[in-house]
């Protein structure tokens, strides 16, 4: 699968199926594409991933059919342009609340590689673009998609306008963001977020936009959104899903032993 065909998966209604990535080893591309997933979630907000390492880790996830979609760490513009220089299919970008934000992002993905007063002056007034500048940009950034991370009261209460911008691609609400922006921090089953989150559907899918919501938690809670029109599935890490089977699987060899411990020859203990 490849960038332009996840928008038009998501875009027809289809669901598309992805997780975060946080090891950059060169022989976990290979496990994740056994996962049968749709792409994959690369995030440099809170992962500390320097440009070298992501631009290998997107050209070779790309290579496999898995389109990378990278959070870059801020709704900078100039960011976007360097990670999609570095073979991103897709920008989230983080914590957006304002209009001039999204603009500001649209030119960064939709324009490239105009830059400067020219591209300001096109997304003051898309319709005076020239012809033939506009053949080629829209032929060169065709395959360039952009998310925004809905996860804050401010960006609830623009989200309207938000989405109206022309080039976004869809949304992904952030839950922990949203939840402590709500002043209901991880109360992710709390009747006041589940509201919240069913109306950010709801706009979305109204405009035909795709949407996504990324959660660690059991698989119950993606299949309960994804009944309420999520579409983009992104579930968990790679980290947290090895963490979770790695308490799971030695729990059950220990309560198998019942719990006997194995010492070394110093009396500490191995299990």
């Amino acid at each position: 699968m490849n960038s332009k065909q996840l928008l038009e998966k998501i875009k027809s209604g289809g669901r598309i199926y992805g997780t975060a990535i946080v090891s950059s080893a060169t022989m976990w591309p290979g496990a994740v594409k056994e996962a049968g997933l749709d792409f994959v979630f690369l995030d440099t907000e809170h992962v500390a991933l320097n440009r070298e390492s992501l631009a290998n880790m997107c050209q070779v996830y790309a290579a496999l059919g898995l389109p990378p979609v990278v959070r870059i760490p801020s709704p900078d513009p100039y960011i976007a342009t360097t990670v999609l220089d570095g073979g991103a299919a897709a920008i989230l970008a983080p914590y957006v609340e304002s209009v001039e934000q999204v603009k500001q992002l649209v030119g960064a993905t939709k324009y490239r590689p105009l830059k400067g007063k020219k591209l300001q002056q096109i997304l003051d007034n898309p319709g005076g673009i020239d012809k033939n500048l506009k053949d080629y940009i829209d032929h060169r950034c065709r395959n360039n998609l952009l998310f925004v991370n809905i996860e804050s009261e401010p960006a609830v209460e623009n989200l309207s306008e938000l989405i109206s911008v022309p080039g976004v691609d869809g949304v992904i609400i952030g839950p922990h963001d949203l939840s402590c922006s709500l002043s209901l921090p991880e109360a992710y089953t709390h009747p006041a977020f589940e509201k919240v989150v069913t109306e950010i559907i709801n706009a979305c899918r109204e405009r035909n936009l795709g949407i996504g919501i990324h959660l660690s938690e059991e698989p119950e809670q993606q299949i309960k959104w994804a009944n309420k029109g999520v579409n983009i599935i992104m579930h968990s890490s790679d980290i947290s899903l090895f963490g979770k089977l790695l308490r799971h699987d030695l729990a059950e060899i220990r309560a198998s032993l019942n719990d006997v411990k194995v010492y070394n020859r110093d009396d500490s203990v191995i299990i």
